[in-house]
């Protein structure tokens, strides 16, 4: 999946209904036998800073507002407002 997208991080892909889905708490459907949107933002020893889990289209998490909202995260921590971002 990474070599399609040009992603340069791991993305999680073909995951199994209800296994994986209740291993990070996503939301997932049975008849459908998918798992809703569900979205990490991780600093760089893999703890989860923020969690967005969607049960439809509306609360999903746009590339562009997570790079926003990483940067202004970023921006605190060099201003001393945030210590939990980790570089």
């Amino acid at each position: 999946m990474v070599e399609r997208t040009g992603a340069t991080f791991p993305i999680g892909y073909g995951l199994k209904v209800p296994e994986d889905a209740d291993k990070v708490g996503a939301y997932w459907e049975e008849r459908r036998g998918i798992i809703h949107a569900t979205n990490f933002t991780l600093d760089a020893n893999k703890r989860v800073l923020q969690a967005c889990f969607a049960t439809g289209p509306i609360g999903r998490i746009a590339a562009v507002d997570a790079l926003s909202s990483i940067r202004g995260t970023k921006k605190r921590k060099a201003q001393g407002g945030c210590s939990k971002f980790q570089d």
